[in-house]
């Protein structure tokens, strides 16, 4: 069920270097929100014609809606200066986000970058406790370690330039955790990143027999699947190839039935 909704901005500031925080009362998505699921949101500090922008939730407390993002492009520079007791209309809560199953193998988390905002989400509402595998290019880029923390998860950091934790890509310390579990058994993956995270995590699960959560972060014009902007080939159960758009059948899905490239639908 996707919503409509004149969301007010109750606090805007720092979250870490570089990233800000964005909280809304916005109480009837917010009762609705799920971890993965993110809202589209209208920036009112650009032209009426602009498209919105969509955004992952990272907490969803009813009636309030936090949003975390980096201010890199026209959008997210326009909403740097946005005051409390501004409104924003938001549509929400869209799209199939991680599922949230009482029991289950160990979970396993990996994120990059601000990727780690919904799986933050997630580790809330998700009974069972596990591995956080956070990574980022500088420490500046390490957000939610102590979300996680708090909440009992033992946690991994890498960073490329080795700023924070070990250094290196959070797959290289995903795999020396692997080896180690030897024949520790299967494990459940929850993972959400840039695209090339997702299909190396996906292929490295595939080979080890687990089962595999990624979201994946394509940019949407509308967000709720009627321009097809943000399409994705998957197989099907016939083992057909076809498009999936990320807005609605996505942006959560299970790796195995993702078909990356070279095959024609």
């Amino acid at each position: 069920m996707r919503l409509i909704e004149e969301a007010t901005i109750v606090e805007h500031a720092e979250f870490t270097a570089g990233y800000r925080r964005l909280v809304f009362q916005a109480p009837r998505i917010a009762a609705l929100a799920a971890p993965g699921q993110f809202v589209h949101m209208r920036i009112p500090e650009l032209s009426p014609e602009a498209l919105r922008r969509p955004f992952s939730i990272y907490q969803s407390h009813a009636p309030y809606l936090h949003v975390i993002y980096k201010p890199v492009g026209r959008g997210t520079q326009a909403m740097m200066h946005a005051p409390p007791g501004e409104t924003y209309n938001l549509i929400g809560p869209l799209g199939r986000g991680f599922p949230v199953a009482p029991d289950g193998p160990p979970p396993v988390f990996v994120a990059g970058g601000y990727g780690v905002a919904p799986l933050s989400f997630l580790a809330e509402r998700l009974p069972r406790r596990g591995v956080a595998f956070i990574g980022g290019r500088t420490a500046q880029d390490i957000l939610c370690v102590e979300d996680f923390a708090s909440r009992g998860w033992d946690v991994r950091v890498t960073t490329e330039d080795g700023s924070r934790g070990e250094r290196g890509r959070v797959t290289e310390s995903f795999d020396r955790w692997v080896a180690a579990r030897k024949d520790a058994g299967p494990a459940e993956l929850f993972a959400c990143g840039p695209e090339g995270l997702m299909r190396a995590l996906g292929e490295r699960t595939a080979t080890l027999g687990w089962q595999a959560w990624v979201s994946l972060d394509r940019p949407m014009g509308c967000g709720i699947g009627a321009c097809l902007a943000c399409v994705q080939h998957v197989r099907d159960d016939g083992g057909k190839v076809a498009w999936a758009r990320c807005c609605t059948e996505g942006p959560v899905f299970d790796a195995k039935d993702l078909v990356w490239d070279g095959v024609a639908p």
